[in-house]
This record gives C-alpha cells, structure tokens and sequence, in this order.
C-alpha cells in the first residue's frame, strides 16, 4: 500500500481490500508501514468505506482477530483506527476495569484534553458501555487522593471555561504558596488539600497551566518542585504527579516512556497507551525530551531494551507509529 498515494475513494477501497485480506490470514504487519502514517480522518475515511464495503465495522473484525491469537499488536492497532474519543473512552473503561484502578491513564485524559473533548469521550463511554464515565469515577475509592484529583477535574471541565487570565493566574499561585511551602516550618504540615480541589474543580487546564508558569515567574522553581521539598503524604504525592502531566507533560511522558522501557513499572500497558494516545499531539516534543534527557532515540531504546518484554510485531508497531512525524 502507497502511503504517499493521494487518498481517493480507489485509494481507500484498495486499502479496505488489503486489510481484509491481511487481518483474515494474520499478516498484519503488512498493514503496518501504511496505517500508522493515515492521519485520523483517513483513518476514518477507511472504517466507514470497509463498512459498506463487508458490512462490518473494522474494529469488530479486528478484534475477532485479536481474540483468536494472543498478540496485544492486534489491540494497539484497533485502538489506533478508533476516533481519539473512543479510543480514550476505551482506555478509560481499561483504566477501571484492571483490577488495580490504573489513575494515570484516567489522569492523562483528563489533563490532556479539551473540555469539548471530554464530551464526546463521556457520550462515546456512555454508547459504548452503558455506563456514565464521571458515576464510575465518583464511585470507586473515595479515599483515594487520585480520585479527589479525578472528580474535580471532570467538574472543571463541566464549566467550559476557556478564557485564560493572567490575574486569575497570578492570585491562584500566591495561594498555592501561602496554602503550602509559603506557611513556614518544616514542610508547613502539608498543602492544603481543599484549596488545590477547589481550584482544580474550577480552573481550565489550560489556566491551570498558566498558573503554575506564573508561580515558577514570581517563586523561582516550578510549584512541583515546591511539593517535593518536605515529606508529606499521599495527596501530594498524587498532586505532584498530576501537576507535572499538566504543566511539563512532553517531560511526563518521556520519564513514563523511558519507565516502560526499562520495566521499572507496573503500568505494563502505558509504552502502547502513550505512544498510541500522543501520536497525533506532541509526540516529536516528547521525542526531543527523551533523547536529551536519556541520550538516546525513543526509537532506538524501544529496540534496544524491549527485546524481552515484548514480542518483536508489537514492538515493530510501536517503533513505527514512534517514529512518525505528523504537520502541526
């Protein structure tokens, strides 16, 4: 298949055929070098033309597929074809379902997206199923710090604030600092845990993110910085986290990349739900971190350090989709 081909309709049916023919008899790693460079409306564009085209949707077929052999290969591939906001709704309902509840997965979609996009995520889990993605956040440990993070997250997002403001920024940052390493003594007893919610249920996180830029402007260091100067416990350790997927988020991800490659994690599935979920946002930035920070191609550590922990097509579909360099 030519990826460099202009997409028409003959293009796209062609593509259809070859993705019948390979997923039928196992061989798609033929469907690699060429799926991973079609950009999400060409993707799109292939599910609704395979659809007319066999009467099925691509990503049923491709799951039948995964279910009779066992090469996670298969699902990364089908949550690459789905629209970004299936695909996060699917990580999302993964997220819960793993017995351990996976919080960063939850965290980075909430941090990571658009108020319209978590939207269309809630409609897309509430079709797919059956179920109200916000219900199930609220209802699972509320004791849990990252669930606190979690469900004023979703509130802010219900607001739909989108105004950014440098005021608003500024005043935020000197409570975040009088409510934290501002009160003095050794550690001070702790951030303020209602402050930080309430502001989290009712700040963007695009003004979020302008808050802790002004709090580095007027302070000196970054306010994740700040957190980890004393001992506290684990609200802040959850906030620490939170704050970095926020403000440095290319930084985040490279330390969870370079985590997953070197099997110092227990997030086994976050190396595909990265690479898959970032593609098409800031995965060159996240690319530039990775080979400064760790002095090598993010490509080059996938092959040099997973030959044991993964099987050689997955790793060739992440490589590949690692490897793409999308227009901004």
């Amino acid at each position: 298949m030519d990826s460099n081909s202009v997409f028409s309709v003959q293009v796209c049916e062609k593509e259809c055929r070859e993705i019948h023919e390979y997923a039928s008899s196992r061989r798609l790693n033929d469907l690699v070098p060429s799926l991973v460079r079609r950009n999400r409306y060409e993707r799109k564009q292939i599910r609704e033309t395979y659809l007319v085209m066999y009467g099925e949707d691509l990503i049923n077929h491709l799951q039948k597929t995964q279910s009779n052999h066992t090469n996670q290969k298969y699902s990364l591939l089908s949550l690459w074809m789905l629209e970004p906001h299936e695909r996060d709704a699917v990580m999302a309902r993964n997220a819960l379902e793993d017995g351990d509840i996976n919080y960063k997965a939850l965290i980075e979609i909430y941090t990571g997206r658009k108020s319209s996009q978590i939207l269309l995520i809630n409609q897309a889990y509430q079709h797919k199923f059956k179920r109200q993605l916000d219900q199930d956040i609220i209802s699972f440990e509320m004791s849990h710090p990252f669930q606190r993070i979690l469900v004023a997250l979703a509130t802010s997002h219900k607001s739909h604030n989108v105004d950014v403001s440098q005021h608003i920024a500024k005043c935020d940052a000197k409570r975040l600092y009088e409510t934290g390493e501002g009160k003095g003594g050794s550690g001070g007893g702790g951030i303020e845990e209602s402050v930080v919610l309430e502001m989290f249920s009712k700040r963007s996180i695009q003004q979020l993110r302008q808050t802790f830029s002004t709090y580095k402007h007027i302070y000196g260091h970054e306010y994740s910085k700040s957190i980890k100067k004393d001992v506290y416990g684990d609200f802040e350790d959850a906030l620490g986290i939170v704050v970095k997927c926020i403000y440095t988020p290319a930084k985040y991800y490279a330390k969870i990349l370079h985590s997953c490659i070197k099997g110092t994690t227990t997030d086994k599935g976050a190396l595909g739900r990265v690479i898959v979920s970032r593609a098409e946002i800031d995965m060159d930035e996240i690319q530039r971190v990775f080979e400064n920070k760790y002095g090598i191609e993010l490509k080059d550590a996938i092959l040099c350090e997973n030959m044991m922990i993964m099987d050689k097509p997955q790793r060739d579909f992440i490589v590949a989709l690692a490897n793409i360099h999308y227009p901004s």
